[in-house]
């Protein structure tokens, strides 16, 4: 999965693709480099980050689901949001995935829009929201905690009337750098639910300052935890660098095979 970031605000600099040149640039590079998934986001979620309303959410990802939706390589896409009118409007123009960041807990009415929609929908923990998610965010035990949400969300999607759901254990969203890896290295557990799991690490604060480097250094941290997160069976990864984690993908699915 392929990041598209219409905003001025991502944390990571370099994925800032807030105007249309550098939009259909962005979704050319990603088709051409063989991703499987673009997810189109038009709101920040970094730590701190506000909310904004849908109708600006909407005007940011609007040409971008019109450029990638034209395309002759038609590949699947997902819309990166917490807001189901946001949702209902990219689904109804094209886009075949839901992706919320919140699991469906910041729009009530996220879990319900899913279901009349009749698409895949990606679950993600959160603690909090974006605003307050890394003010001191605790766990009785981060993994089983996760399990534990998780089960009683796919109940709650499954009885709403979806039936493709993918878990995100959000990573950075809501976690202590230790709550992170905890979660890395018990993936397995999340894996064991049932459903297809995400990986989310792209050059986020758990690689650059454990490490002591910025974002843009920040790949081979990436490639390091795509690594284990697919030796852990995790069966995507989304990420900014799309060669580099295709390369991985690659080299894990011959792993296996050999």
């Amino acid at each position: 999965m392929g990041v598209l970031n219409c905003t001025e605000d991502s944390f990571y600099e370099a994925s800032r693709t807030a105007h249309y040149p550098a939009i259909c640039k962005r979704i050319d590079d990603l088709i051409s480099s063989g991703v499987d998934i673009i997810d189109i986001g038009g709101k920040s979620t970094k730590p701190g980050s506000m909310d904004i309303a849908a109708a600006v959410e909407i005007e940011r990802i609007s040409d971008a689901i019109k450029y990638l939706v034209n395309q002759k390589s038609r590949i699947w896409s997902s819309i990166d949001t917490t807001n189901a009118e946001v949702a209902q409007y990219a689904i109804d123009n094209g886009i075949d995935i839901v992706n919320d960041v919140s699991g469906g807990n910041m729009d009530l009415q996220m879990i319900p829009t899913v279901a009349k929609l009749g698409v895949p929908f990606i679950c993600t923990h959160m603690q909090g929201t974006p605003t307050t998610m890394q003010d001191n965010p605790q766990y009785d035990n981060v993994t089983e905690d996760l399990v534990r949400f998780f089960k009683e969300k796919i109940e709650t999607c499954q009885r709403a009337g979806i039936n493709d759901i993918i878990l995100d254990p959000g990573f950075g969203f809501g976690k202590t750098l230790e709550h992170n890896y905890a979660l890395v290295r018990q993936l397995d557990k999340i894996v064991a639910l049932g459903h297809p799991v995400l990986a989310g690490f792209s050059r986020k604060s758990m690689i650059y300052k454990l490490l002591n480097i910025t974002p843009d250094e920040a790949l081979n941290g990436t490639t390091v935890l795509n690594t284990v997160a697919l030796m852990k069976g995790a069966s995507l990864l989304r990420v900014h660098d799309a060669r580099e984690a295709i390369e991985t993908v690659t080299i894990i699915q011959q792993f296996k095979k050999a």
